[in-house]
């Protein structure tokens, strides 16, 4: 007996798609990677490496993966060699400093009415010690300056203590500081043999109506 076998095999056609990494045409090489500018370089290799390896079969996106990386590597690398100062990551650890953050809590904002009101008042005592300067200089406005500012913190806080202990602590450290400012610092901008003393005056109506404004 013979037995014909026909066997005839016929191979599996599999055809595999790689998968196309979505941000292949992102010029921007930090975007491209999906990291932000900030980012150290184990977060920037880690990304590229995370990368690779999910795209690796397809290579277009592994080029535009390793050139977005090349790129940000000889930035980093540039950076080193002529450091440039980031202002807004300066600006960023200095607000979340613990001593900014001091500063910060002993602060409030009022409202819109309150801060024209106190501006207002102070305005006025600066135009009118640049105005009309005397031989003693503005006492008047400076003294008035001291009651408008007990007044206002009081007016705020609904406590005298703290009205009158906020209120001379405020007037001597911004007068202070504005002499201190205008010895030291600021050039003299006004004329006249007074001239020291309204702008002083001028600096501590400002230091004033931010303590009035402002002091928590």
């Amino acid at each position: 007996m013979s037995l014909g076998i026909n066997q005839s095999y016929t191979p599996l056609n599999c055809s595999y798609t790689a998968a196309i990494f979505p941000r292949i045409n992102v010029r921007d090489p930090y975007k491209r990677l999906g990291i932000s500018k900030e980012a150290s370089e184990e977060e920037i290799q880690g990304a590229r490496n995370f990368l690779i390896q999910k795209y690796a079969g397809h290579k277009p996106s592994v080029d535009a993966i390793e050139s977005a990386h090349d790129k940000i590597i000889m930035q980093k690398f540039h950076e080193r060699r002529s450091p440039k100062i980031n202002i807004k990551k300066k600006v960023r650890e200095m607000n979340q400093s613990r001593v900014v953050q001091a500063v910060r809590s002993r602060f409030q904002t009022p409202s819109t009415k309150f801060i024209v009101k106190t501006a207002f008042v102070f305005l006025v005592l600066g135009a009118l010690s640049m105005l009309f300067p005397t031989e003693d200089g503005p006492t008047l406005q400076v003294a008035i300056s001291l009651i408008a500012t007990i007044y206002f913190i009081h007016d705020r806080l609904k406590s005298k203590l703290r009205a009158l202990l906020y209120g001379f602590g405020a007037f001597i450290v911004s007068w202070l500081l504005g002499t201190f400012l205008m010895v030291s610092v600021i050039p003299p901008v006004l004329k006249g043999p007074r001239s020291l003393e309204v702008t002083t005056s001028v600096i501590t109506y400002v230091l004033l109506w931010v303590s009035s404004t402002y002091l928590k």
